[in-house]
């Protein structure tokens, strides 16, 4: 009779490397397919992967199949660290672009001129008194100010979703009153 999965992980924890490496025969394909659904890319999955194996491979005395299967165990530490690595490329991205967005937000002083002179922005700003205090202070931001989603809820200290609503509410109540199309900034600032 062949030793379960759950053995040869307990054996790994114990540093045999022939244990380790069934373990890794018998699940690598479970564990690369749950990180590739979660990240998309072939290479970054590939490097995940073998994280999840080099954790596994030292946490192995760490394992207790009396809290669950084997596998279970493996694939929630690939999720874990597939969701990670989600976290740390959008933290990256984010890196990247808030300063060139900022930079062209604070170049782009006389297109918004432009913008708050022409007729259209009269109208909005005229069709403003029809919102609440918080929809109004929202749009002003995204519209007039420049700001996108996620620095306003910063400025206002509120969650990211009172923000996204606040300016759908907002941009629905302003469409109606002014009966006229309402310009959007950015799909960013503006958008549901």
């Amino acid at each position: 009779m062949q030793p379960s999965l759950e053995r040869h992980l307990e054996l790994a924890g114990t540093g045999d490397v022939g244990a380790f490496a069934t373990v890794f025969d018998l699940t690598s394909t479970r564990v690369f397919g749950t990180v590739l659904r979660i990240l998309l890319d072939r290479a970054q999955a590939e490097e995940v992967a073998q994280d999840v194996f080099v954790e596994a491979w030292r946490g192995a005395s760490r394992f207790d199949p009396a809290l669950g299967s084997a596998t279970s165990w493996l694939l929630r530490i690939a999720h874990a660290r597939a969701v990670d690595r989600v976290r740390a490329t959008q933290a990256q991205r984010d890196r990247d672009i808030l300063p060139a967005a900022r930079e062209r937000a604070s170049t782009d002083a006389s297109a918004r001129e432009r913008v708050e002179g022409s007729a259209e922005a009269a109208r909005v700003r005229e069709a403003l008194v029809h919102l609440s205090e918080v929809q109004r202070e929202a749009i002003v931001l995204a519209y007039f100010g420049g700001m996108a989603q996620a620095e306003i809820a910063e400025h206002l200290d509120v969650p990211l979703g009172t923000v996204q609503t606040r300016l759908r509410d907002g941009m629905r109540r302003l469409r109606r009153a002014s009966g006229a199309h309402v310009p959007t900034r950015d799909p960013d600032a503006l958008s549901a």
